[in-house]
């Protein structure tokens, strides 16, 4: 029984073949391209609203240099948004609840800022281990502290948003299997799980479009420190 609550994050294969990266590209075919009308539809008009409104909110804390990002972080963001809530329907796979690519996703976009900063600016992103005023006797260790912080970055960034749609997709079926043994024995107490179970659906939705979010935000704030 604990074996099945698991069985929902393994990768769906057909005739042995894995399905992860087609379930990856799908998202994709969901977006509607531009096309050389003047006159457009209201969804191009929307898309074209939403893709503003998070280019700029992730532009915001970065100067001119880091504006060239803009198309790599607002592409990421709308791959993780789309496969985050498309992950929520039923008989879905949820790609971003295998660590393996959230850290295929995190650790390449990671190294790329830290590599523009030790070639742009190499004194200032190398003085970022050691703060300014520091006492001699402790210069050792708080190089190390920060080393080790800095490089576990992509860690971070890769096990927040798997530990969050895990816990999120595991609480649902949780929940929803009680409420299904709870129908024939209590009714009363299978329709208030339900609603429970309603609310918490609807949380998990904010939490899919938050944590994808948090995650390309955090790279741009990453980005911040070394342009």
């Amino acid at each position: 029984m604990n074996l099945s609550f698991f069985d929902q994050f393994t990768s769906p294969c057909l005739l042995g073949i894995p399905l992860i990266l087609l379930s990856m590209l799908f998202p994709a075919l969901l977006i509607p391209t531009l096309n050389n009308r003047w006159v457009t539809n209201r969804l191009s008009t929307l898309q074209l609203w939403f893709f503003h409104l998070i280019t700029k909110q992730l532009m915001i804390p970065l100067n001119k240099k880091g504006h060239k990002w803009a198309l790599i972080l607002t592409s990421l963001m709308m791959l993780l948004l789309t496969i985050n809530l498309l992950g929520l329907l039923p008989y879905t796979f949820t790609p971003t609840t295998q660590l393996s690519m959230n850290m295929a996703l995190a650790f390449p976009l990671w190294l790329a800022t830290l590599l523009t900063g030790l070639r742009n600016q190499p004194s200032v992103s190398l003085g970022h281990l050691l703060p300014e005023g520091t006492p001699t006797p402790l210069i050792p260790a708080l190089i190390l502290i920060e080393t080790t912080s800095l490089l576990i970055r992509p860690l971070a960034l890769g096990v927040r948003l798997t530990a969050n749609l895990t816990a999120g997709h595991l609480l649902i079926q949780l929940i929803s299997t009680a409420t299904t043994a709870l129908l024939p024995i209590m009714p009363t107490v299978s329709i208030l799980t339900t609603l429970i179970l309603l609310l918490l659906t609807i949380l998990e939705v904010a939490v899919a479009m938050i944590q994808a979010y948090v995650f390309v935000l955090l790279l741009s704030l990453y980005l911040q420190e070394n342009i």
